[in-house]
């Protein structure tokens, strides 16, 4: 298939969420509203720099607990869209809980590849594992998350051989996962318009399609959709936990009811919601 494929009218409602948001450019001013006065007060080490990129930055909040868990939380935006610094204010529920959190910042498509941008968070990753120490986090509690694009990307950790990279790595870098509304196959994406910036031609779609993966990992994982989410995000959820419960890895699922694909990330952000609760106890 051409890269640039007709869009489906179907699939383009579908996976184009922002055009089900009322006010998106609004939602997201407040949310980096909310994010700059959390950042003000909190015990952080903010845009530490993990590779060269000028996005390649990651912003850490440690709740003061010794030995907490680190909760690593990857931003959506079809991977060409975002930045770290709208989803600070996602951190603030889990520190007060006693959870350490990083957000991962990343360059975008089309000026990187999505290769690209997977191999940009395994190497954050690697460099919170080495860095552990200095910016006194726990390297053995490192739990990796993201939403939308992200959940794609945490898929695709779940599904990365660590010592292939470097030997000094442990199999079980990361401790569990928590893909949230996620993206396991990416096929249907080439027939909407998010794919124009993507250039994903048959064999990338292919190997960065999760679904098409195994875990490389006997770390838990928790799959997690928005109940109210399109069914096209139904469908690469369901696909995605049929084929991957079959795998060593113990998988559960959570559906956060009655939360489309923004109020997901609301959810996650308040310490009264089903979602956040089954987070932390999940990586506590």
């Amino acid at each position: 298939m051409s890269p640039f494929a007709p869009i489906d009218p179907i699939l383009e409602k579908g996976y184009n969420v922002r055009l089900l948001a009322d006010d998106f450019e609004g939602l997201i001013n407040a949310w980096t509203a909310r994010s700059e006065k959390f950042r003000s007060t909190a015990n952080s080490s903010l845009n530490c720099q993990y590779d060269e990129g000028e996005k390649n930055k990651l912003d850490l909040f440690r709740s003061g607990k010794p030995n907490a868990p680190l909760y690593v939380f990857v931003h959506g935006g079809y991977w060409q869209g975002g930045d770290k610094a709208f989803y600070s204010f996602i951190a603030e529920p889990f520190v007060k809980s006693g959870i350490d959190v990083a957000i991962i910042g990343y360059q975008l498509c089309p000026e990187s590849s999505m290769t690209g941008i997977v191999n940009q968070i395994r190497t954050a990753l690697i460099w919170l594992w080495k860095n552990s120490r200095e910016y006194a986090i726990s390297k053995d509690r490192i739990n990796i998350s993201g939403h939308s694009a992200g959940g794609h990307i945490t898929g695709m950790v779940l599904a990365t051989d660590w010592q292939q990279i470097s030997s000094d790595l442990p199999k079980n870098l990361v401790k569990t996962g928590i893909p949230i509304s996620g993206l396991y196959q990416l096929e249907p994406l080439r027939k909407t318009s998010i794919a124009e910036a993507l250039g994903l031609d048959d064999a990338e779609t292919m190997a960065l399609s999760p679904h098409f993966l195994e875990p490389i990992t006997t770390a838990p994982i928790l799959v997690i959709l928005g109940e109210a989410e399109t069914p096209a995000f139904h469908w690469q959820t369901d696909q995605f936990i049929e084929k991957w419960k079959l795998n060593e890895a113990l998988l559960e699922y959570h559906a956060e009811p009655a939360a489309d694909h923004f109020e997901v990330i609301e959810r996650l952000a308040n310490e009264g919601s089903q979602i956040f609760n089954r987070i932390k106890r999940w990586v506590l």
